[in-house]
Order: structure tokens, then C-alpha cells, then sequence
């Protein structure tokens, strides 16, 4: 435990996991869910609340719309973000408009300014690991604690309107 305390912090402010800094959890997780179907439909959330919580890996273009999705799977949950992801994939292969539908978007809050915040509540190194796998107990418990990482993300971004 001491090891783990003294150990750097990572950009979201927290302590490194067994795996290592977040970045580590991030990439394992991108490939575990690479084979995995169950996983993999949480794709989208764990990449925008990844960059909200570690923005200076992103692009901060993309930031603003990454925190209205996350602001969406919480409130509609995952399979409505899933059918805004579908229906812009679709339009995008059609070419008859615009690339980008911000109507579903456009009910929740822009991302504050002056950010980003120091600390969340939920990490990616929090995420268990357990004989090698995130899912090891299943889909629904790995998909809430997903959930519960993006409800960090999200209130710490929101706290600092405050």
C-alpha cells in the first residue's frame, strides 16, 4: 500500500493501479474489448470520459461534444448514445448532409471552461482486474462500473461551474 502512495499521479489526480497509470488501463481495455462484443458497446463512453479526464491527450475540439455524450448515456443510457452514434455514422456515409448532427446533442451542457478538474471521484486505474480481464465477472458489473467513471467524469467537469 505505501508503494502505491508514493507512486506519481496521473493527470486525473489519481494514484497509479497494478496495471499502472490510467494510460495503462486505457489501452488494456481498448484491446480486451477488441474481442469482445458485450464489452465493446461501451467503446464510445470509455474513450470520452478517457479524454475528459486526461485532456491533454485529446483534442480539445472534440472535448465539448465527448462531454454532451456522456451527459446523454447518463441520462437516456447507453443503447440511446448508441442510436445518436448509428444514426451520424449513417448520415456521414450517405453525404446528403452536413457531417455533424448536433440536435441530440444540443439539450445538455457545453463543457465549463477552465478546466480540467483536479480529481474525480472514479479512475480507469480503479477499474479491477481479475485474472487478467475487466469482465471477468461480467458484462452488466463492468458496464456500471464504466457508468460510474463517466457520473465522475461528468461531476467533476460540473463542479467547476460552481
Amino acid at each position: 500500500m505505501t508503494e502505491r502512495l508514493t507512486m506519481a499521479r496521473c493527470e486525473c489526480g489519481a494514484a497509479a493501479g497494478p496495471l499502472g497509470a490510467c494510460v495503462d488501463y486505457y489501452h488494456a481495455v481498448l484491446a480486451e474489448e477488441q474481442g469482445d462484443p458485450g464489452m465493446y458497446r461501451w467503446h464510445a463512453v470509455v474513450v470520452c470520459a478517457y479524454f475528459l479526464q486526461h485532456p491533454s491527450g485529446a483534442h480539445p475540439k472534440y472535448l465539448d461534444d465527448q462531454f454532451r455524450q456522456l451527459q446523454l448515456c447518463l441520462d437516456r443510457g447507453l443503447d440511446a448514445l448508441l442510436r445518436v452514434g448509428a444514426r451520424q455514422v449513417a448520415r456521414n456515409r450517405h453525404g446528403a448532409r452536413p457531417a455533424h448532427d448536433p440536435d441530440p446533442l444540443s439539450a445538455y451542457a457545453p463543457l465549463p471552461p477552465g478546466g480540467p478538474p483536479r480529481h474525480f471521484r472514479a479512475t480507469f486505474s480503479d477499474l479491477p482486474v481479475r485474472d487478467g480481464s475487466f469482465v471477468s465477472d461480467g458484462h452488466p458489473a463492468y458496464g456500471r462500473r464504466i457508468e460510474t467513471i463517466a457520473a465522475a467524469t461528468v461531476e467533476s467537469w460540473r463542479s467547476l461551474q460552481a
